[in-house]
């Protein structure tokens, strides 16, 4: 059994690509063949599994390494060894036989495999009658791979891994590992050179920033939430109230010491206080793991990972199901658009550009200084897929906002002549970002009924939410850019001159329906110097908060599903930051209260009446009032959904009232007035229709407050 000249030697210096060849247990003619390398032993004894000792090795190399025949059949053992006055049992783990199978191998190199999850990074599992951690990573222009952690003191010698034929993966089970051990990998690429230490890109729990190590976790929850997720798969998102709550978990609110609150802690003052609102989702800015906390997480290196600052992975399981159990759904920002070049992430992963493109005009992003994944490699692209998978499998969140598509659709995003590669017809589009997009769609819809996606897409790229078998992206809803830009900006004017910009709420009517539309008032509007929503508004403080009403209640009223940021539901002043918790005291005041009553009421009217959400996303619901009175600065249509009574939106958007006014009513007869954005309640002036107007020969004479919404819902 005499190994080849120097591959001893390249063994125990970490060179040898193979060690599966050398180390564990191999038949021959003379029995049983053992060789292990046990640093520090003196003597070691070799047992089986059940303690049966199977004879003593020699040790035949002074840093450990011991060699004999043994025993009985090949089979995985545990050695008695002794040294330095100390005595330990460790189990060989090259004494083990390979945990993933073909049928693996053919999935996951046609990139086809929707259970990579379940078989790369780190799993606790029993093999073979141990217990152990079976690590497997994706790394196929390596010469090696080790796992290092706390257990083997991060050398690259112990745990060098097994690589399976031309798939690319290695693996290795390592017996007597449990839960909340760090670890990494030792990459040493095809020349020679050793990377930096990778974290796992499938792990499931990280170290907390500065660190960045994996952690094995197993993450096990008892789910009480069997009858949200049925009720979600048997409704038509389009067709039901959706009034999404944007939050970062990091910044809501913080505990007495200025820290993250844990998932514990969220759940017990988010999901109370969304229930409160109104909102029917959550939804979390990015909380898989990232480095840098002003990144609010869009620079993620952890994607399988629920952030280390809001405590254990197991937390956030939590925090969705009792979500669910209040009637909450969760929705999660996902990142597949771009990745940071941090040295332990997926950058130069295995020496080479692996997850991405080596040329820069392909694989660099010149707006956020990161990489761009390689998505027209089936590898890559079934990374994310499954990540997609992942979250909706194992912590039931109910959908997933993708971010910053449009910079994956286009090869020329952000790009001036000469930076940027056209496709092979010449053409800007990013067709392999298509594929991918539409194949994680597909699969998701696939796989999970009652989980939708929304696609943060800035440009008119056509049928985003239009299903793959139609030639769409296949996203359930596309974040409505438009109404975001050309609304705020017609708010920000001054009322007076309004009247000359009436086509910018006009306008966005003409295409309202081309998409399954989000509305968003997001956090990337009260950024960047840009102020808070209210600071937006023109006036003295009291027309500031009015406008800032009327403008909500005209987005209540406006087809679309709704989604506000943090803070903006009681009008915080200042602009928001990562790095502190929401102005809370601001409550205190009647004019923000106010506001945060309004934002309550509009959900529960937005929720209780089918007119205003059951055709949100389909021309039918909506009919223009009027449309051309730019004079006054009045719009007033109708919401519609069959069987529903309807209701009359109407807009005053300058600071004078307008009493009487009429307007064109379909029905004769009652319409009560269900909302008022200048009630007193609100912190407005009180000035209204005494609870409704009568429509007689199609008309109403209807009183319009000053800066000021209401809402009209027809009395049968």
């Amino acid at each position: 059994m005499k190994p080849p000249a120097g591959a001893i030697a390249a063994l125990l210096d970490g060179r040898h690509d193979d060690p599966f060849s050398l180390l564990g247990l191999h038949a021959g003619p003379e029995g049983v063949f053992a060789r292990a390398w046990i640093p520090g032993a003196e003597t070691a004894e070799a047992h089986d599994l059940a303690g049966r000792s199977l004879g003593t090795l020699k040790r035949v190399e002074a840093r450990g390494l011991f060699e004999g025949i043994v025993k009985g059949e090949a089979q995985p053992v545990r050695y008695h060894a002794q040294g330095g006055g100390a005595e330990w049992w460790v189990t060989d783990p090259y004494s083990f036989g390979p945990v993933l199978g073909p049928i693996d191998d053919v999935l996951m190199a046609e990139g086809t495999h929707l259970r990579l999850h379940d078989k790369l990074g780190a799993h606790l599992i029993t093999h073979e009658g141990a217990s152990g951690v079976h690590f497997a990573l994706w790394a196929p222009n390596a010469r090696r791979v080790s796992v290092v952690g706390d257990f083997n003191d991060w050398d690259g010698r112990r745990h060098a891994m097994r690589k399976r034929g031309g798939v690319g993966v290695w693996e290795i089970f390592i017996p007597d590992l449990a839960e909340y051990r760090s670890y990494k990998f030792e990459i040493v690429g095809a020349d020679g050179e050793t990377e930096p230490l990778k974290a796992d890109p499938f792990a499931f729990a990280a170290e907390l920033r500065p660190a960045n190590a994996s952690i094995t976790r197993n993450m096990v929850h008892e789910w009480g939430d069997a009858d949200h997720r049925a009720h979600w798969a048997s409704v038509d998102p389009r067709r039901v109230p959706i009034s999404i709550y944007e939050v970062h978990a990091g910044s809501w609110d913080r505990d007495e010491n200025d820290w993250f609150l844990t998932w514990d802690a969220l759940a017990d003052r988010l999901i109370p206080y969304v229930v409160e609102m109104g909102f029917t989702h959550i939804e979390f800015m990015p909380i898989s793991e990232h480095p840098y906390d002003p990144s609010w997480g869009y620079q993620t290196t952890g994607l399988y990972a629920p952030s280390a600052r809001f405590g254990d992975v197991d937390g956030f399981a939590r925090f969705v199901d009792g979500a669910h159990r209040a009637g909450i759904g969760v929705l999660l920002d996902w990142v597949p658009a771009h990745f940071p070049t941090d040295a332990f992430g997926l950058a130069h992963f295995d020496g080479t550009a692996l997850y991405e493109h080596a040329d820069p005009r392909l694989g660099y992003h010149p707006d956020w200084n990161t990489a761009i994944y390689n998505f027209g490699r089936r590898e890559v692209s079934s990374f994310l897929v499954n990540n997609a998978l992942f979250w909706a499998e194992r912590y039931h969140v109910d959908g997933l906002r993708v971010d910053a598509v449009a910079s994956m659709l286009y090869r020329d995003y952000s790009r001036k002549a000469g930076e940027w590669i056209p496709n092979e017809d010449g053409g800007r589009e990013n067709w392999e970002a298509v594929k991918f997009l539409q194949a994680m769609n597909k699969e998701v819809y696939g796989q999970h009924p009652g989980v939708f996606t929304v696609a943060e897409e800035s440009t008119s790229w056509p049928g985003v939410s239009k299903p793959v078998h139609e030639g769409g992206l296949g996203f359930g809803f596309k974040w409505n850019m438009g109404f975001m830009h050309d609304t705020l900006q017609y708010m920000q004017r001054d009322p007076l001159h309004r009247k000359h910009h009436h086509g910018e709420i006009n306008f966005g009517l003409v295409y309202a329906f081309s998409e399954n539309f989000v509305l968003p008032l997001s956090h990337d509007e009260v950024v960047h110097g840009k102020g808070s929503l209210l600071t937006k508004m023109p006036g003295d403080d009291w027309q500031q908060f009015a406008n800032l009403r009327a403008y909500y209640a005209f987005m209540w009223g406006y087809p679309g599903k709704k989604l506000l940021f943090m803070g903006q539901e009681f009008a915080q002043r200042r602009e928001w930051s990562e790095a502190r918790a929401l102005d809370w005291s601001l409550r205190d005041n009647r004019s923000h209260e106010g506001m945060r009553n309004l934002i309550r009421d509009l959900n529960q009217v937005y929720r209780e009446k089918p007119a205003l959400h059951g055709r949100d996303c389909e021309s039918e619901g909506f009919e223009w009032l009027i449309a051309d009175d730019a004079a006054n600065s009045v719009f007033a249509w109708l919401r519609k959904s069959p069987g529903a009574k309807p209701v009359a939106i109407i807009a005053n958007m300058t600071p004078i009232a307008r009493a009487p006014y009429r307007i064109p009513l379909p029905h004769d007869g009652r319409w009560c007035e269900i909302i008022n954005s200048d009630a007193r309640e609100y912190w407005g002036s009180g000035l209204g229709n005494l609870g409704g107007v009568v429509a007689k020969d199609g008309a109403a004479w209807v009183c319009l407050p000053p800066l000021a919404t209401i809402m009209l819902e027809f009395e049968e």
